[in-house]
């Protein structure tokens, strides 16, 4: 208040009328994103399992890939497809243009596909620079606890890709079986060391240049300066503080 900020609307902002009288009940809302849920984990479990059969040809890998690769991606995107049509289907009376919906939607996705794409693939690069070897060296080297340094491996790479996931996955494809023999020589149990990574790819994966941030920005059209002090609060010194409690904890065998 004392800042002369608030809730009103922005200057040069225009709020779309819509009439909220036909919007669906909450139980149409949720169904299509619970239908996601189960076909994701049922198609991944049973349909393109690593011991599904009729999939020999992936097996062989023609593609240089295989099943066990792929399967999480074609079962998220049949569920994501089989979602949208349920979605379009139950509530095929409230649109009044179904098409410009659809691409409107289909528009509004390509921004935050595209930056965590290229934010990923620009860590991927980055892994195969000879660089890279000696940035890895010194984070393996700086403690002998495999909790400590698989939580700095995957922050500083979530940090140079923007992307938690991209940053998890570079850090485990590089070192995870390093991490893991390390846990057991020392007694940590590896359930506690996919903790503490799942925990540290949700700390610097926030920075300024994260996708999420710049969509985040551009639907809200504020700036970085107007906003970035209090999502770089929520989303990045918490994170890693809570990260450092999990690390002592594991440590200590608590958890």
């Amino acid at each position: 208040m004392t800042a002369g900020e608030g809730y009103g609307l922005h200057p040069n902002e225009v709020v779309k009328q819509f009439d909220d009288a036909n919007l669906p009940s909450l139980t149409v809302a949720l169904m299509p994103i619970i239908l996601v849920l189960i076909l994701n984990f049922v198609l991944s479990g049973t349909v393109f399992s690593a011991d599904a059969t009729g999939f020999d040809y992936l097996k062989a890998k023609p593609f240089s890939t295989s099943l066990g690769a792929v399967r999480g991606i074609w079962s998220l995107v049949m569920a994501l497809v089989a979602g949208i049509i349920f979605a379009v289907a139950m509530n095929w009376k409230r649109y009044t243009n179904v098409k410009e919906s659809i691409n409107a939607g289909v528009f509004g996705s390509m921004l935050p596909i595209l930056n965590t794409a290229s934010e990923t693939g620009y860590g991927n690069v980055v892994k195969t620079l000879s660089a890279f070897a000696i940035v890895q060296a010194a984070m393996m080297g700086l403690s002998d606890n495999p909790l400590i340094t698989s939580a700095l491996a995957t922050n500083v790479l979530a940090g140079i890709t923007g992307s938690a996931s991209g940053g998890m996955s570079i850090a485990l494809g590089a070192m995870g079986e390093t991490f893991y023999q390390q846990a057991i020589a020392k007694g940590i149990n590896p359930e506690v060391l996919q903790r503490v990574v799942s925990i540290a790819c949700g700390g610097l994966d926030t920075l300024p240049h994260n996708g999420a941030v710049i969509t985040l920005l551009g639907i809200t059209q504020l700036t970085h300066k107007q906003s970035y002090a209090d999502i770089g609060m929520v989303c990045c010194v918490i994170p890693v503080l809570v990260c450092v409690v999990a690390i002592i904890l594991g440590t200590m065998g608590v958890v």
